[in-house]
């Protein structure tokens, strides 16, 4: 599961962060073990909005899949 899938209002653990913006990310505060939740999401499933470390953070559908999610039941 990646941080895309995540249902607005429901949240999780963070795995890990791949890809191009992984370092950006893990700067961010998307890092292995802090929680990610989904806040809000723009029609047309563009831009969501994530609270993690306290901080609420905008990221384009294609950089939320960058973030793998554990498996739910942790959030």
């Amino acid at each position: 599961m990646n941080l895309s899938e995540i249902p607005v209002g429901k949240g999780g653990i963070i795995s890990h962060a791949e890809g191009r913006l992984r370092q950006r990310l893990c700067d961010l505060g998307f890092t292995r073990g802090a929680e990610a939740r989904c806040l809000f999401a723009a029609p047309g499933r563009g831009m969501r909005a994530y609270r993690v470390r306290g901080a609420v953070i905008a990221l384009r559908g294609k950089d939320a899949r960058q973030v793998v999610m554990e498996e739910q039941g942790h959030a």
